[in-house]
């Protein structure tokens, strides 16, 4: 919206000229975020204890969360919108991955926020199945990557993988022996296709399975969004761009904004979800910034270094697998208890200590992957 103000009024007013740098209006839009969620939080808590939408604990997990029943959920409403209305704001609206990841986002959280629903109806922690959400969860991803098909298609967009550490290595996922035949020609995409469904269904999961401490998930989407906000900027900068050898995508510079947003939402939800929390993300939260998170890591070809820049998301997911795996296969647990975080509460660590330490180990990670935009 400023933006469009400083292309319509620039002339007379010059003030406005500040509107067209990615960085001002980035670090408006992390102020607004913030400002936004420490003004509508208390209220959301209130409105939360009113409509009795509280927090169903499960039973088998460690007993010391038992206290924390009834604590308002489903805050990631507040997170989303503490994204969404500085985007439209500080962002140019004309923008098409402005708008994609703004779509993928809403609609990972109204599966999330249906989910959160039916455990707050059936007041018990069971919301929909794990097949119907991960279905729709294929469902939004497929979608996203049938778009990014045809920008593709308009040389908008590549289907090609950045990997870190080598320059040249740069494989299409399209399968252009497929593409002469009409008859075989939707099957040249299926490659892409199902990377793409991989990386978001894979991410928005990791998050939610993160979200078991108090701060732990937010702190850790709050330092994988700084650091999609560096790279998002790099991206679309032709100068840094060309000097640390990377594609230049200059219509991906304006997804800075909304990773300026989703920092600036994190830090303001952190302040009620810090431990012991007053509210907590729930579903809507988790599964929308997930698939936030992979969203713009697949827009700005950043996949592969994905797994570093979200580095505790996948280890948690790893624990999972890797417990349930073992158990299904030997019917011995590698964990105390999965995820990896009620592992550590179950050897006896203090919940502050697990989330600070987690913090601690997500922020390496992500420095880690910063320096590999160098290492080439």
């Amino acid at each position: 919206m400023f933006y469009l103000l400083w292309q319509l009024f620039h002339d007379q007013v010059r003030l406005l000229n500040l509107f067209r740098y990615i960085t001002f209006r980035t670090a408006y839009a992390t102020m607004t975020a913030l400002f936004l969620a420490l003004v509508l939080g208390p209220w959301l808590i209130r409105r939360l204890k009113e409509f009795q939408i509280g927090q169903y604990i499960r039973e088998d997990g460690p007993q010391s969360h038992q206290s924390k029943a009834g604590t308002p959920t489903m805050g990631g409403v507040l997170i989303v919108l503490c994204v969404v209305v500085p985007t439209l704001l500080w962002a140019d609206l004309r923008n098409i991955f402005v708008w994609m990841v703004l779509a993928v986002m809403l609609a990972f959280a109204g599966i999330g926020f249906w989910d959160d629903y039916q455990k707050v109806r059936r007041r018990q922690n069971l919301g929909l199945t794990a097949r119907s959400k991960i279905l729709l969860q294929i469902l939004v991803s497929f979608i996203f990557g049938v778009a990014l098909i045809f920008l593709s298609a308009r040389g908008l967009y590549s289907t090609n993988l950045t990997f870190p550490f080598f320059k040249r290595f740069r494989p299409d996922l399209l399968i252009p022996s497929l593409l002469t035949n009409v008859w075989t020609y939707p099957f040249a995409f299926l490659p892409f296709l199902l990377f793409v469904i991989l990386v978001l269904v894979g991410s928005s999961n990791a998050v939610n399975l993160t979200d078991g401490l108090d701060g732990l998930a937010i702190g850790c989407v709050l330092i994988s969004a700084s650091a999609l906000t560096v790279l998002t900027y790099v991206a679309g900068h032709a100068v840094l761009a060309d000097y640390l050898d990377l594609e230049h995508l200059p219509r991906v510079a304006e997804l800075t904004v909304f990773c300026g947003a989703m920092v600036g939402a994190s830090l303001g939800f952190l302040w009620y979800n810090s431990h012991p929390a007053d509210i907590f993300m729930g579903d809507v939260g988790s599964l929308a910034l997930g698939g936030a998170i992979a969203t713009v890591a697949v827009i700005i070809k950043q996949e592969m270094l994905l797994p570093f820049i979200g580095g505790i998301f996948v280890v948690e997911a790893l624990s999972v697998i890797l417990q349930v795996g073992s158990y299904k296969l030997r019917r011995k647990r590698i964990f105390k208890m999965a995820p990896l975080h009620h592992h550590f509460e179950l050897a006896g660590w203090r919940e502050s200590k697990i989330i600070a330490r987690f913090w601690i180990a997500a922020l390496v990670f992500a420095l880690f992957a910063l320096t590999t935009l160098k290492l080439r």
